[in-house]
């Protein structure tokens, strides 16, 4: 319910909530979203007989998409039918979806491995009986560019219907592939968050909207600075979470390292970046690491108001590049320690845990309570979550939040040694403004862990050297 709610927020036009007859949950999840009142049309997917259109009817969505093999391979091995019975199927069951007030998307399964003819023929006899759209679908990925602009030039030149493309990401050339359709005349898009789909999954909706708006100047209803957030909230919700080099959303994105690329895009963004973070509701960063030029140290150390002098900051420079050559990945609060080491400065955190208490789990709702010292005065915060790692991160944001307005951003965890006495490996991603760093926590708790890896991220934040003396 909350991806659909947020599909509709995001402006897309169609939303399929689900496959109505495959299971009683998924037919009440499907039904519930359907009496939302979305500005979404809402769809289901189903097969192409009569069990799955009632069970389309039934769950009160506006749209089915109807899924008919059309291939050879799909017809004699999967049907096990003629292809005269898959014509009479397509006829009887567009007609009766019809007759019962649905909207129809037909999509031919295998499309692209079909013989060219007999998919027309499904196509026309779909269209004589009122369907009102078509989807080929690309089913295992085979199609290239080239050959997807080929074949909706045909598709599109011999059927008057409306035609969609439905592509997967088998070759990793869904994306190249739909947007070859859409210059060859279809006129709907078929798209997942993140690239979700079976196997290498389907064109990813972010990636299609913004090649559309930045490549090809098209207008879109589509709100794009919602994108970011929205491919969190999948993540979150659904387990599956994207490679950090993912294209538009992903959490390298616009994370800049090299030496290279990070004087370019201090002195203008354009240099590295083809579009701009805010267009896709994200934010710049500038990272730390052995690949690391000096402007972009320089300038992290200029954020948090240290200035060394220039023969501390060849050593702080060389440090981290030492720290990368042995593999370590670098994060913020590495890069203040360092520095705090070398000139020693007085490394007084702003924020330190002076206590932390939590109870929860199975039934009992999770809670936790943390008392912090906070320049020098204690302050408490207390709060639920889903777990004791969220209720005790809720419970240090609830003990700052009216001091300094820091988000959490990512929260990834591993463990590093085997055994239940495991040490695991906490890394956060925090935001304050247009400000983003990250750091780490390791310890055998994992809410110890967590806690650790997050004030040491807010003290990153909000360290100011700008007003003290610097010790050398």
């Amino acid at each position: 319910m909350r991806i659909a709610q947020r599909l509709d927020e995001l402006g897309v036009d169609v939303i399929e909530a689900g496959f109505a007859a495959v299971s009683d949950g998924e037919f009440a999840a499907v039904r519930s979203i359907a009496q939302q009142g979305l500005k979404a049309e809402v769809a289901s997917a189903g097969r192409g007989i009569q069990n799955d259109v009632d069970a389309v009817i039934k769950s009160g969505v506006q749209t089915m998409c109807m899924i008919i093999p059309t291939s050879d391979l799909h017809i004699e091995c999967k049907l096990r039918k003629t292809h005269d019975q898959v014509l009479k199927i397509t006829e009887e069951c567009v007609t009766y979806a019809k007759a019962h007030g649905l909207k129809v998307d037909l999509l031919a399964e295998d499309a692209t491995r079909s013989n060219f003819d007999y998919l027309l023929k499904v196509f026309q006899t779909a269209t004589d009986c009122g369907v009102d759209r078509i989807t080929p679908c690309d089913t295992v990925g085979i199609l290239t560019p080239d050959r997807a602009y080929d074949f909706f030039i045909k598709l599109t030149d011999s059927i008057k219907t409306p035609v969609g493309v439905h592509c997967h990401n088998d070759f990793g050339m869904a994306v190249a592939n739909t947007i070859a359709a859409l210059g060859a005349g279809a006129q709907m898009v078929h798209g997942t968050i993140n690239g979700l789909g079976e196997r290498a999954g389907n064109a990813a909706l972010e990636e299609i909207a913004i090649s559309l708006r930045s490549l090809y100047q098209q207008q879109l209803n589509i709100k794009t600075e919602l994108f970011y957030s929205t491919s969190q909230l999948v993540s979150r919700l659904t387990g599956i979470y994207t490679q950090p080099n993912k294209a538009i959303v992903g959490e390298n994105a616009f994370k800049h390292e090299s030496g290279i690329h990070t004087q370019g895009m201090l002195a203008n963004p354009l240099t590295y970046e083809p579009f701009t973070p805010e267009m896709v509701g994200c934010t710049r960063r500038i990272a730390p690491g052995k690949h690391s030029g000096s402007h972009a140290i320089k300038t992290d150390l200029d954020i948090m108001g240290i200035k060394p002098t220039e023969e501390q900051f060849k050593e702080i420079f060389q440090r981290i590049k030492e720290l990368g050559d042995k593999g370590k990945n670098i994060m913020d609060a590495d890069v203040l320690a360092i520095a705090e080491n070398i000139m020693h400065l007085d490394g007084i955190k702003p924020i330190k845990l002076q206590e932390m208490t939590f109870v929860g789990g199975g039934a009992v709702t999770a809670t936790a309570s943390v008392r912090l010292c906070i320049n020098g005065k204690d302050t408490w915060g207390t709060a639920v979550g889903v777990g004791p790692v969220d209720a005790t991160i809720n419970a240090v944001k609830n003990a700052i939040k009216e001091k300094e307005l820091i988000t959490l951003e990512q929260y990834n965890v591993k463990a590093i040694t085997g055994g239940t006495d495991a040490m695991v490996e906490v890394v956060v991603h925090m935001r304050k403004g247009n400000r983003f760093v990250t750091a780490m926590g390791v310890c055998e708790d994992i809410v110890k862990a967590s806690i650790d890896a997050v004030i040491s991220c807010m003290n990153v934040l909000i360290t100011d050297y700008s007003n003290t003396n610097n010790k050398t």
